[in-house]
């Protein structure tokens, strides 16, 4: 059975097109400048990114939740591993407790499950889509970040 969707949140990444409040996943500049909202970038929602937020922060002493954030070859490693920290936490939830769990421990993490409530009345049937969208959430930053490393890019963190 498909999740409801809603047009005030999706749980991906996606392009530019298809969003409001995010955060951009920009790979197309260098530590200087960047291309704001190229067609190249990645979106998150924010209420989504606020899941993996704790990551980004962990591991750049320097990332700011209302200014671009630059990572490059030296923030990659330790970013990638608190995803795979992440990641990791996420493969080992198996009721929907757990993810109810998961989600109250995350900064802002009650936010994403409000918002759950108010857009499927039966988010607690459909715990599993959720949990398996963040999980591929998850991935594809990490697949973000290697992309970044094989190619020698940066990866600019842009909330708006």
């Amino acid at each position: 059975m498909p999740l409801p969707t809603s047009s005030k949140m999706r749980i991906s990444l996606l392009k530019k097109d298809e969003i409001i409040d995010f955060v951009e996943f920009n790979i197309t500049g260098d530590a200087e400048n960047y291309i704001r909202c190229d067609d190249e970038s990645y979106y998150l929602q924010t209420n989504v990114f606020n899941i993996f937020a704790g990551c980004f922060e962990r591991s750049h002493h320097l990332f700011d939740y209302i200014s671009p954030t630059m990572y490059n070859a030296r923030r990659f490693i330790p970013l990638r591993n608190e995803l795979l920290v992440n990641l990791e936490q996420l493969l080992v939830i198996k009721n929907v407790s757990q993810f109810q769990q998961y989600l109250s421990q995350v900064f802002l993490g009650k936010d994403l499950l409000e918002v759950l409530k108010q857009i499927d009345s039966e988010y607690e049937k459909h715990w599993k889509g959720y949990i398996r969208r963040l999980i591929q959430v998850n991935r594809h930053i990490m697949r973000l970040i290697d992309q970044c490393i094989d190619e020698e890019r940066v990866l600019w963190i842009i909330p708006y």
